[in-house]
């Protein structure tokens, strides 16, 4: 396995550590600044989120500057991503509806089993779908929303402004617009499977 590749796998396997310091029931008590709190725990949550997330780009990065570039990777790398992003969403409506209503994440989470199961049945044709560009900004839009929410919107709360609910909203308008886009781009296949 490259090195592009073993990037994308510490993604994956951070993803049982993020969910078990955001999930376990114990109270790390809660740090303040400026009037507002956010949960220790949520905070570790986060930073590892963040880690992990920025592994997408040292992966892709690496793979590109080594020439590394493989058929595993353009599989592994969009599913660590649907994997921690998912996993992430689904915690945040677990802790509570409002950080992320549950309706949104739905929408989100069926977008990408959609997708996936688009590029299964392409891969049946030996075609292997790497991300395009819109599917990448889909993904960063995510990640900076599901960042803001497990952060409880710090810094942004002390200046009154609502970035993770807004960034929520136009990661859910990219993830409709990427997933409308794979599926137009790749209409061919249901014409053939008649």
């Amino acid at each position: 396995m490259n090195l592009p590749n073993k990037i994308t796998v510490s993604r994956i396997l951070l993803i049982p550590i993020f969910m078990l310091i955001m999930l376990l029931p114990t109270n790390w008590g809660e740090l303040h600044a400026a009037g507002e709190s956010i949960p220790v725990n949520h905070l570790i949550g986060a930073i590892i989120f963040i880690i992990a997330s920025t592994t997408d780009w040292i992966d892709g990065y690496y793979a590109r500057k080594l020439n590394q570039v493989t058929n595993l990777g353009k599989f592994l790398d969009p599913l660590a991503d649907k994997l921690l992003v998912s996993a992430a969403l689904i915690i945040l409506v677990e802790l509570n509806d409002v950080y992320a209503p549950a309706w949104i994440i739905i929408v989100i989470i069926s977008r990408e089993f959609a997708v996936t199961g688009l590029r299964l049945i392409l891969a049946g044709t030996g075609e292997v779908v790497a991300a395009n560009m819109l599917g990448k900004i889909k993904t960063w839009a995510q990640i900076i929303a599901v960042s803001a929410l497990l952060l409880h919107n710090l810094p942004f709360e002390w200046i009154n402004l609502p970035f993770d609910k807004i960034a929520l909203w136009v990661a859910l308008i990219f993830t409709i617009w990427s997933g409308w886009d794979y599926f137009d781009k790749n209409k061919g296949i249901f014409k053939n499977s008649k």
